[in-house]
């Protein structure tokens, strides 16, 4: 097999100038996810139909996660710029038939289609960082990607809500075709630029409809079970079973294929399957916290809704406070997981503060709590990202890296599940009987302490976990030259042709 010719180095000038465009990709990715939430009210008014409101955040999610790692996987075949520049139009197509639906189905439908594109940006943006950047440098990008999650994080809900409310929920759609023609156009003219990796591969589709499948149907399960429907339910049993009839074909498919579509060699690579398990029990824990800490604010201190989604500001910022510093510690320092290390212990340490007395801490300490459990996340995120990156070749870095955020993003939906279920199993409510939300703020205030005693605590637990996972990963010596490494991989990829 004959690899691809290796470019000439990149300077920092043209490194910078290829993040600052697929910063526009991230941003698009990123801003959907946190825009459309508070524009749903008015959404649901204006289409008349409220009981499939929570379809239009559903069905993104299933097929974002679902296609995640076929996009890491053929840009390992096919290139990254060619991937980016189709995750870019589908995402941009989706958004113009969002803005333009008639009623709720149309919405819904053309959701999930946005959510086709939208599952390749984040993981292919990474990858092209790691493509450019070397392990031991890319902190030193690591200001222009947090700088983007914090203006999605912070802006994407305030954004949203005034659009909805002021002009038109279309219009949180329409935003999405001038940003995603900038980003096709950077991303088209930079990327030729690009080092290239891609070799001749089969794709294994028979793989990649099998893990999809059982993906979709383990989300709706998720997402169904203990909300629409009683865990116990046949329709919750049935999607369980049929998940895992389609995973167990999945493992059977990667065990037997010769060219499988998630390949055991990469999934049970020691660097990546720990930085992957770190990784899901991290993400995932902040986004159950994400979802829960809101309705602790409202119902066990008493704050309106607006106070409590300023109070998800110490957390959220932390978070990429915490990310820029880890990522700086990168270049700087040998052991770059001793700041991870003492990130998780320092998140872990708060939230047993709070599971201890979630009631007795003062709203200011509350804060500073919530900004260094927020930091302290945040200092695991780089860390995992660059270590599994380092640890394989180029021309397996869009496959690991989309198996991470596929894994990642899959954890974040069964972790919510886990936190719903161990709430609403301790304030005694019975699912599918209502709006979750109102039925917990209607509970007496011991059982609410009580309660969140018990999902600060399971949180606790997760990151513990976490630490483990992260404690395991080998400390590989975070490589100094792109170019280097990718020459040196098609050396060897020559000398093992020639044994061939």
């Amino acid at each position: 097999m004959t690899p691809n010719a290796v470019g000439a180095p990149l300077d920092h000038s043209e490194i910078r100038a290829i993040i600052i465009g697929i910063m526009l990709a991230m941003l698009l990715a990123s801003l959907d996810q946190t825009i459309v939430a508070t524009a749903l009210p008015t959404i649901g008014a204006d289409l008349h139909d409220f009981e499939n409101l929570s379809w239009v955040v559903t069905a993104y999610l299933i097929t974002s996660t679902a296609v995640t790692p076929l996009y890491g996987k053929l840009s390992d075949v096919h290139g990254r710029r060619a991937m980016m520049l189709v995750a870019i139009t589908v995402f941009s197509i989706g958004s113009l038939v969002c803005a333009l639906a008639p009623n709720m189905l149309a919405l819904i439908l053309a959701r999930g289609l946005q959510g086709l594109g939208g599952g390749g940006l984040i993981s292919l943006a990474q990858t092209i960082i790691a493509d450019v950047v070397s392990p031991k440098e890319r902190g030193r990008y690591q200001g222009y990607i947090a700088s983007v999650f914090m203006a999605s994080s912070l802006g994407g809900p305030v954004l949203g809500g005034v659009l909805a409310e002021h002009v038109h929920w279309s219009m949180i759609f329409w935003i999405n075709l001038p940003l995603g023609l900038a980003a096709f156009l950077m991303t088209d003219r930079l990327l030729r630029r690009l080092p290239r990796h891609d070799r001749k591969a089969k794709v294994d589709l028979l793989g990649a409809v099998l893990m999809i499948v059982a993906t979709v149907c383990l989300l709706l399960a998720l997402t169904w079970g203990g909300v629409r429907y009683r865990w116990d339910a046949v329709q919750i049993l049935a999607l369980g079973a049929a998940a895992a009839v389609f995973a167990i074909g999945f493992v059977w498919r990667i065990a037997t294929a010769e060219e499988p579509f998630l390949p055991l060699a990469i999934l049970l690579h020691p660097v990546v399957a720990c930085g992957t398990i770190a990784a899901l029990l991290t993400m995932g824990t902040l986004i159950a916290l994400s979802i829960n800490v809101p309705l602790y604010f409202e119902t066990v201190r008493g704050l309106t809704a607006s106070q409590s989604g300023l109070g998800l500001i110490p957390l959220m910022g932390g978070v990429v406070l915490g990310s820029w510093l880890s990522g700086r510690a990168l270049a700087r320092f040998t052991h770059y997981k001793r700041s991870a290390i003492a990130g998780l212990c320092t998140s872990i340490a708060g939230l047993l503060l709070l599971a201890v007395g979630p009631e007795l801490l003062p709203l200011t300490v509350l804060a500073v709590v919530f900004g260094l459990m927020g930091m302290g996340i945040g200092c695991l995120l780089p860390v995992t990202t660059v270590s599994i990156q380092n640890a394989v070749m180029p021309w397996q870095m869009g496959t690991a890296t989309g198996a991470m955020n596929f894994f990642r993003s899959l954890g974040s939906a069964v972790l919510v599940a886990v936190f719903g279920a161990v709430l609403m199993a301790a304030l005694g409510i019975v699912p599918g009987q209502g709006d979750v939300a109102k039925l917990v703020t209607g509970s007496d205030a011991a059982g609410l302490i009580h309660a969140f005693r018990l999902v600060f605590g399971c949180a606790a637990g997760c990151l513990t976990l976490a630490l483990c996972a992260l404690l395991a990963m080998e400390e590989r010596p975070l490589r100094t030259n792109v170019r280097k490494h990718a020459e040196d991989t098609s050396a060897e990829e020559l000398v093992a042709g020639a044994a061939e």
